[in-house]
């Protein structure tokens, strides 16, 4: 069941994202009330002009539109003013020939502290904490990467795209969708609820009617 409440401390799967007034390079926005009807994205670096965050936000602007076609929206953070991130857009237009279309949260250490970026085990700038929020509000998947490890934003991309369709066709999705090593591109079927479903799924295996290794372990195409 989720927790359209906030609740104390760092939020958790299923909780409603934190309401919160943010700045950014495109303007002062409200989340999660502004993406309301869309899914979001938001995650955080390190630093402004640091190499693996440079990589990481030029890897990002190259699959925005691919976030774009799945009704989703990215969104920079970082303890850092506006004009930094500004200056840093800059840099990378006029450097690597790429220009960051997406809002970036100018933070003052609030939101921050709200989503609990910052591990003192890990220094004192915010690690790369990715949170993945659904249409409603809800956040769906958090990853946390340490500074020195750069993320792999097609990744980001496949968990987007898996939950959604998850969510649109009832059904789980293994290891390495849509190329698992079992049964490529297919899903997972809910498991039986009770012991007759249970049986009766294991019938139809037997016979054909269904593909599975196993009554829990049945699958389809996507």
């Amino acid at each position: 069941m989720q927790n359209t409440m906030e609740r104390p401390g760092m939020p958790l799967l299923g909780d409603r994202f934190p309401d919160m007034k943010v700045q950014t390079t495109r303007g002062e926005k409200n989340l999660p009330g502004d993406m309301a009807g869309k899914w979001f994205v938001l995650f955080s670096h390190p630093a402004d002009f640091t190499p693996v965050c440079t990589t990481e936000f030029v890897a990002f602007q190259n699959l925005y539109p691919k976030f774009k076609a799945l009704n989703t929206e990215l969104i920079g953070m970082s303890v850092d003013q506006v004009f930094a991130h500004i200056k840093w857009e800059e840099w990378i237009k006029d450097n690597i020939g790429v220009e960051i279309q997406f809002p970036i949260i100018a933070d003052t250490g609030a939101v921050a502290d709200r989503l609990g970026l910052i591990h003192p085990g890990k220094g004192t700038n915010t690690v790369r904490a990715v949170f993945i929020v659904d249409d409603k509000g809800i956040i769906r998947i958090i990853f946390y990467y340490p500074q020195e490890l750069g993320r792999n934003m097609e990744e980001i991309l496949r968990a987007v795209e898996g939950m959604q369709f998850s969510d649109k066709n009832s059904c789980a999705m293994p290891a390495n969708w849509p190329k698992n090593e079992l049964i490529q591109d297919r899903v997972i079927i809910p498991p039986a609820k009770d012991v007759d479903a249970a049986m009766d799924r294991k019938a139809k295996i037997e016979k054909g009617e269904m593909e599975g290794y196993d009554w829990w372990f049945a699958h389809r195409k996507a």
